[in-house]
Protein backbone atom coordinates (compact mmCIF):
# COMPACT_ATOMS: atom_id res chain seq x y z
CA UNK A 1 0.00 0.00 0.00
CA UNK A 2 1.16 3.38 -0.39
CA UNK A 3 -0.58 6.90 -0.48
CA UNK A 4 -2.17 8.23 -3.16
CA UNK A 5 -1.26 10.91 -5.52
CA UNK A 6 -2.75 14.29 -5.34
CA UNK A 7 -2.12 14.59 -1.00
CA UNK A 8 1.11 16.01 0.82
CA UNK A 9 1.53 16.54 4.66
CA UNK A 10 2.93 20.59 5.30
CA UNK A 11 4.31 21.26 8.88
CA UNK A 12 2.89 24.43 9.91
CA UNK A 13 4.63 25.37 13.44
CA UNK A 14 4.44 21.76 15.32
CA UNK A 15 1.38 20.00 13.22
CA UNK A 16 1.64 18.05 10.17
CA UNK A 17 -1.56 18.65 7.97
CA UNK A 18 -2.76 16.60 5.46
CA UNK A 19 -3.21 19.01 2.33
CA UNK A 20 -4.97 18.06 -0.92
CA UNK A 21 -3.41 19.38 -4.35
CA UNK A 22 -5.11 19.36 -7.97
CA UNK A 23 -8.49 17.82 -8.63
CA UNK A 24 -8.51 16.36 -4.81
CA UNK A 25 -8.87 19.95 -3.63
CA UNK A 26 -12.59 20.41 -4.26
CA UNK A 27 -13.47 16.71 -2.47
CA UNK A 28 -11.50 17.37 0.46
CA UNK A 29 -13.73 18.54 3.25
CA UNK A 30 -12.09 17.72 6.32
CA UNK A 31 -8.95 18.85 7.67
CA UNK A 32 -6.65 15.74 8.78
CA UNK A 33 -4.00 16.70 11.50
CA UNK A 34 -1.14 13.92 12.09
CA UNK A 35 1.63 13.74 15.01
CA UNK A 36 5.33 13.42 14.78
CA UNK A 37 4.74 9.00 14.22
CA UNK A 38 2.03 9.96 11.84
CA UNK A 39 3.76 11.69 9.57
CA UNK A 40 7.00 9.88 9.81
CA UNK A 41 4.57 6.90 8.78
CA UNK A 42 3.29 9.13 6.00
CA UNK A 43 6.78 9.68 4.76
CA UNK A 44 7.19 5.39 4.51
CA UNK A 45 4.18 5.60 2.89
CA UNK A 46 5.52 7.74 -0.25
CA UNK A 47 6.59 3.77 -1.53
CA UNK A 48 5.10 0.80 -1.33
CA UNK A 49 4.85 -0.70 1.86
CA UNK A 50 3.52 -3.83 3.66
CA UNK A 51 1.66 -3.23 7.64
CA UNK A 52 4.85 -5.27 8.85
CA UNK A 53 7.26 -2.91 7.05
CA UNK A 54 5.94 -0.35 8.92
CA UNK A 55 5.87 -2.01 12.15
CA UNK A 56 9.77 -2.29 11.93
CA UNK A 57 9.72 1.42 10.44
CA UNK A 58 8.49 2.71 13.50
CA UNK A 59 10.51 0.20 15.78
CA UNK A 60 13.44 1.68 14.38
CA UNK A 61 12.64 4.97 14.68
CA UNK A 62 11.05 4.95 18.04
CA UNK A 63 13.61 2.70 19.89
CA UNK A 64 11.15 3.04 23.34
CA UNK A 65 8.44 1.34 21.10
CA UNK A 66 7.58 -2.23 21.66
CA UNK A 67 6.23 -4.43 19.01
CA UNK A 68 2.45 -4.45 20.36
CA UNK A 69 2.49 -0.89 20.65
CA UNK A 70 3.65 -0.27 17.07
CA UNK A 71 1.97 -2.95 15.70
CA UNK A 72 -1.83 -1.18 17.20
CA UNK A 73 -0.63 2.36 15.78
CA UNK A 74 0.08 1.01 12.48
CA UNK A 75 -3.08 -0.59 12.35
CA UNK A 76 -5.12 2.68 13.66
CA UNK A 77 -2.94 5.13 11.02
CA UNK A 78 -3.48 2.53 8.21
CA UNK A 79 -7.53 2.38 9.42
CA UNK A 80 -6.96 6.37 9.78
CA UNK A 81 -5.85 6.90 6.37
CA UNK A 82 -8.14 4.24 4.36
CA UNK A 83 -11.09 6.39 5.65
CA UNK A 84 -9.78 9.02 4.30
CA UNK A 85 -9.63 7.97 0.95
CA UNK A 86 -5.60 8.79 1.39
CA UNK A 87 -4.21 4.74 0.43
CA UNK A 88 -4.19 3.15 -2.58
CA UNK A 89 -3.56 -0.99 -2.24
Amino acid sequence: MKIKDGFLVKKIVDDYLVVPTGDNIVDFAVAVSLNESGAFLWEQLKSDRTKEDLVRALMAEYEAVDNATAEKDVVEFISLLKSHGFLSE
